[in-house]
């Protein structure tokens, strides 16, 4: 999957910025890196490269201060669609072998150890 997604010249860190855009709308970066739990260059870096691909566009809003907020653009919201058709191919790729009720399972006890995984501290959350 991380393969694909640098063909197509992201990260799956650019995937997330582009995801949380989709799902929870505009956001200043300080913001976006704050929901996300990412170093603030981080989330500016990948937004000066989705801003270089058009797939996210700035805007300046002055409500109780100057904040940079960032927004999807319409290319952005086909990339991202394009981006998630391709991973749930290879998904479907690589569980093809799984039944429906043993692929559920899987996701039960992947998020399971994920979730114990942040909760001892060994990896950060992943971005929702």
């Amino acid at each position: 999957m991380t393969e694909r997604l640098s063909a197509g010249g992201l990260s799956t860190l650019h995937r997330s910025v582009l995801r949380m855009l989709a799902e929870w709308g505009p956001h200043a970066r300080r913001d976006l890196a704050a929901q996300m739990d990412v170093p603030p260059v981080d989330v500016s870096r990948v937004i000066r490269d989705l801003l270089a691909q058009g797939l996210v566009q700035d805007m300046v809003v002055n409500i109780g201060g100057r904040h940079e907020v960032v927004t999807l653009t319409p290319t952005g919201t086909a990339a991202l669609t394009t981006v998630q058709d391709d991973m749930n191919a290879v998904q479907d790729v690589l569980l093809a072998s799984l039944t429906k009720g043993e692929r559920t399972q899987l996701h039960y006890l992947l998020r399971r150890v994920c979730a114990t995984a942040a909760r001892v501290g060994a990896v950060r959350p992943a971005p929702s």
